[in-house]
């Protein structure tokens, strides 16, 4: 039988297994985003694949706190270095350094812990249509973007089936409305059970529309359009409940503030029978282009 096609999710997948050279060093391929330098949650996914081989297999992520010093070179590949900060009898922390070209470009510590039974509420799951009503990708973004955009855009998010609640931010360009905006999210595929591999890909998608929520309070087209310019600060996500990124999960973002040259989003990650997943906040430089 011939070999089967690589798809787009098993490029990612390729992308995020890191080798190992040392003990507690790993390195990292990069490829091109949509900007000219390394995609963010790239860079995230990618610390914390390191981060996680260091790890006993019965202690999941359940938080990490990320700083963006520099901007990444996709032409090159990226060494991570991991600190063993500290093994407790439940909980495990590590701290990562991204470096290129003999600087750090990216700082990520991670901490994890045993399964263990406790206290249990959440906020209640919003109202959000059903994803499968929504459109495609390959749908939606001709409709709003030149064709060479959109199809840059489709190419690079292609591991994921990423559908927008509503008009996205270079649709509505000049309409200032609320700061809220919503996806639904999946991989393109199925993944293994293995839950560190789940957590990965959420944080890899995490960084794609965070910040879009502060363009539509200015009507603002991002990114895409060039009229602002941006790029994360720093990222922080605590996962609360079991979840499987192959499996749609509602991205329900917000922007409380944006002052100074820099925006805040804010999220909650929700599975589609309404288990809040996981917290979301980042904030970003968000530049008018003089």
């Amino acid at each position: 039988m011939p070999e089967a096609t690589p798809t787009a999710l098993d490029a990612l997948l390729d992308l995020l297994d890191l080798e190992r050279i040392e003990r507690d060093i790993f390195r990292g391929e990069s490829r091109s985003a949509l900007v000219p330098r390394v995609f963010g949650g790239q860079v995230a996914a990618q610390a914390l694949v390191a981060a996680g081989r260091t790890v006993p297999e019965d202690r999941l992520a359940h938080s990490l706190h990320a700083y963006f010093l520099r901007p990444g070179d996709p032409g090159a590949p990226i060494v991570y270095s991991v600190d063993r900060i500290r093994d407790g009898r439940s909980f495990t922390t590590r701290r990562v350094v991204a470096v290129q070209h003999g600087q750090p470009i990216f700082h990520l510590s991670a901490s994890f812990q045993t399964y263990e039974e406790g206290l249990d509420h959440q906020y209640d799951m919003p109202a959000a249509p059903d994803p499968e009503s929504l459109p495609t990708p390959a749908e939606m973004l001709p409709r709003h973007l030149p064709r060479e955009v959109a199809d840059r855009l489709i190419e690079a998010r292609a591991a994921v089936d990423l559908r927008y609640a509503d008009v996205p931010p270079w649709g509505s360009v000049g309409q200032p409305r609320e700061p809220r905006s919503q996806v639904w999210f999946r991989t393109n595929g199925k993944l293994a059970d293995d839950p560190l591999l789940h957590v990965v890909l959420a944080t890899y998608v995490s960084d794609m529309t965070l910040l879009d929520s502060i363009l539509l309070a200015h009507g603002r087209g991002g990114w895409a359009v060039g009229d602002v310019v941006g790029a994360s600060l720093d990222h922080a996500m605590w996962f609360h409940r079991p979840f499987r990124a192959d499996e749609w999960l509602l991205y329900d973002q917000e922007s409380p503030t944006a002052s100074g040259g820099r925006g805040l989003g804010q999220a909650r990650i929700y599975t589609q029978d309404g288990r809040l997943a996981i917290s979301v906040i980042q904030e970003g430089v968000v530049r008018v282009p003089r």
